[in-house]
């Protein structure tokens, strides 16, 4: 057996941590969390439909090709890597259909929590979304905060919540973090978008002037915080808890501060936001935007939330708003290579940008 990650339960007990079973593992979240607990000394399963890419450094993770709402492969999964954690990443993002979306979301998640419960694994860390509590007009939003998904996805998360919270009763430890947007080295999607408009020296719109606070979260950050809630005595952690960085200023400055260190000479510009949204959603019909609505529709809103539950745990993050955009952009710079006709639906590939190509045109002329 590979090196445990010892912790106590509430009781003072030590407890034995040596294997983790990832689902969602070949994702953006899911690569970055087999890469560190492989490096932690635990043994590593990650559970996805689709293998990592032969570039990725995963030596010393498992693969097993299951679909996440197969209870009964999750199971035998579970059981075979001896889990002691389950880290339920795996989601269907705002791109895929209304039925995917939930199926996903809330049958997967169930799906995870009974095979879980059946192969007796101590907790499930689930990765929900920030994306439950909707818009809000009061900031930091906290953990007591009234949810409101908005749209499938958001209304997804908020259902898999509940899935959790009921396996609690049962006697499960599922902790759930609520994650804001996040970003790190093999991000891709909507930043891939904002990376080619800097790296090709055009300025950058924004929905809205760029007055609002928006809080980011570096990947790195996200994965630490995993571990303190499988690391951590069960009467501690068998909660709910926001995530996301601490230092940020307007989405304005901090999106500037990129674009600054690029050298390109461009700006970031404010747009009328309802001018903006309503030309987006009319792109959108058409499907001639890679944006979807929560993006556009939320974009110029505040959107920033309270981590200090978290951090009475011991948890800080080590990256800012401005150092998470500016460490994902060097990897853009360093390692990504577009391959021809790529496109996708989740975090790990180029996005197309249909009309925003020719938007892209103008704003370099700008």
């Amino acid at each position: 057996m590979s090196d445990a990650v010892a912790t106590t339960d509430a009781a003072g007990e030590a407890l034995d941590y040596d294997s983790v079973v990832v689902t969602g593992g070949t994702g953006f979240l899911g690569l970055h969390t087999c890469q560190y607990f492989v490096k932690q000394g635990l043994d590593v399963t990650a559970v996805d439909l689709k293998p990592f890419d032969e570039s990725d450094p995963v030596e010393g993770v498992s693969y097993v090709e299951a679909d996440v709402r197969d209870e009964s492969t999750l199971r035998e999964t579970f059981e075979e890597a001896d889990a002691d954690v389950v880290v339920h990443t795996a989601a269907a993002l705002p791109l895929w259909d209304d039925e995917t979306i939930r199926e996903v979301t809330v049958d997967g998640t169930r799906a995870v929590l009974w095979a879980a419960t059946e192969a007796d694994v101590d907790r499930v860390v689930y990765v929900s979304s920030t994306a439950v509590y909707g818009t809000h007009d009061h900031h930091p939003i906290t953990e007591d905060s009234p949810t409101d998904g908005v749209g499938p996805y958001g209304t997804a998360k908020v259902e898999a919540e509940k899935l959790c919270a009921d396996f609690r009763r049962r006697g499960l430890c599922v902790p759930v973090v609520r994650p804001k947007t996040f970003i790190g080295p093999q991000r891709l999607g909507v930043f891939q978008v904002l990376f080619d408009w800097v790296e090709d020296g055009a300025n950058v719109p924004l929905v809205g002037w760029g007055n609002n606070r928006y809080q980011l979260l570096h990947v790195r950050d996200l994965v630490r915080a995993i571990e303190v809630l499988f690391t951590l005595d069960e009467e501690r952690v068998n909660g709910t808890f926001n995530v996301g960085a601490t230092e940020y200023t307007t989405m304005k400055e901090d999106f500037q501060a990129l674009v600054d260190y690029a050298e390109t000479g461009k700006r970031v510009l404010g747009t009328p936001a309802t001018l903006t949204v309503a030309a987006l959603r009319v792109l959108n019909a058409l499907d001639l935007s890679p944006l979807y609505p929560w993006v556009y529709e939320t974009a110029h809103e505040d959107s920033y939330v309270s981590v200090e539950k978290l951090r009475e745990l011991g948890w800080e993050p080590e990256y800012s708003n401005r150092e998470a955009l500016i460490d994902t952009y060097q990897w853009y710079l360093e390692e990504y290579e577009e391959q021809e006709g790529e496109t996708g639906l989740d975090h790990r590939v180029a996005w197309d940008q249909g009309a925003l190509e020719a938007v892209k045109a103008l704003s370099k002329r700008v």
